[in-house]
């Protein structure tokens, strides 16, 4: 595996130099969305690479990188700010200036006083992450200029599940805020919740308003919001399920109504569920499953109550990390970490499948974010 990963960071560099010739070369042509793409620098990864993507095709030309943090196994965008947790044992978060064609840190990453993050997103004057290790949620605060500051607040979960060896405490692996931004959301795979809390914008500190428990031993891992606001889809990792919940944004309420699976009945597996993404109008979603290297497509009623198994697709590689669409919608984007490559697929806008169209080496890629 070692041998195998080294020779595709070879490939890759070797294709990042070529893109920067290409990109001058494109210099006059239809402007282009920016893609970037974390990876496990400790796997022989790149560390944060960017990309340009072209919007009718899909297509992702690598433009340049930087490995100047640790493992930058997630990120988050804001306008040319682009933001990265360091997922080490110390635990960190940092920012980047993407406004260039290749990602030039800013600062220093600062420390989110928690080991181990795995997610983070952009809130009121913060960024959060989501510490898996430690079982924790960090608030930063950001400076006018985007820097990160020390930790101002930190909300540690409490617990623990059946799934003795992933279970034996709580492993926060997402955190986000709701459509209305009123609520912080965590999905804690090691307590089978859903905690939910408000930040305070001016001090940083998260205070806790509920929790939502799910059926013991399922694994949440991460949510996506049904686009009308009115829903969240919870993606299990221990089981390889989908949770549907009704969200009530003014009162701060998730309540489960549902799973369903998403591969289908007598897969082989084992399988392990990483990312699930909504389309915009409300109809489909898609699941990124491990194991079984498939991307679940399932459709949703007209009220977003109930989620249906329709198809299970090849993900293009092995070990789909993250799965992501981009904006316009059309195209989805699957970092597959073990065979080292992000390869991007045409959705049908009628059946939601997606047909593979093309991928570009990303070693040990973790996760891909647009803007």
């Amino acid at each position: 595996m070692r041998d195998t990963r080294a020779g595709q960071a070879d490939q890759t560099g070797e294709t990042l130099q070529a893109a920067q010739g290409a990109q001058t070369a494109q210099a006059g042509g239809p402007r282009r969305t920016r893609a970037f793409i974390g990876s496990f620098t400790s796997a022989g990864g790149h560390g944060v690479l960017a990309a340009d993507a072209d919007p009718g095709s899909g297509a992702l030309t690598l433009t340049g990188s930087s490995d100047a943090v640790a493992d930058p196994s997630f990120l988050a965008l804001d306008g040319n700010l682009l933001y990265a947790v360091s997922e080490t044992e110390d635990g960190a978060a940092a920012v980047f200036d993407v406004s260039g064609p290749r990602p030039r840190p800013l600062a220093a990453p600062v420390p989110v006083d928690a080991s181990g993050p795995t997610h983070l997103s952009v809130a009121t004057g913060h960024v959060l992450t989501a510490n898996y290790t430690s079982g924790s949620v960090s608030a930063l605060p950001r400076a006018a200029d985007g820097t990160l500051g020390p930790v101002a607040g930190q909300l540690r979960h409490e617990g623990s599940g059946p799934v003795a060896d992933r279970q034996e405490g709580p492993h926060a692996h997402q955190v986000l805020t709701d459509p209305g931004g009123r609520w912080v959301l965590a999905v804690d795979l090691g307590t089978d919740a859903v905690t939910i809390s408000a930040l305070d914008p001016a001090t940083g500190a998260l205070r806790p308003h509920g929790t939502t428990a799910l059926r013991p031993g399922t694994g949440p891992r991460h949510l996506a919001f049904h686009p009308a606001g009115t829903h969240a889809y919870v993606l299990n990792e221990l089981e390889p399920t989908l949770t549907v919940c009704r969200w009530d944004g003014e009162a701060g309420v998730l309540t489960p109504l549902g799973e369903t699976r998403v591969v289908p009945e007598g897969a082989a597996g084992p399988s392990y569920p990483s990312e699930v993404v909504a389309a915009p109008d409300g109809r489909f979603l898609w699941a990124a499953v491990r194991g079984d290297d498939t991307l679940a497509v399932l459709a949703l009623d007209a009220a977003g109550d109930t989620a249906r198994l329709v198809a299970s697709v090849p993900c293009g590689g092995r070990w789909p990390r993250d799965l992501t669409l981009a904006p316009s919608g059309r195209h989805l984007y699957a970092a597959n970490e073990r065979s080292g490559d992000v390869t991007w697929f045409t959705v049908d806008p009628d059946t939601g499948l997606p047909g593979r169209a093309g991928s570009v080496p990303a070693p040990a890629a973790s996760c891909v974010v647009f803007g």
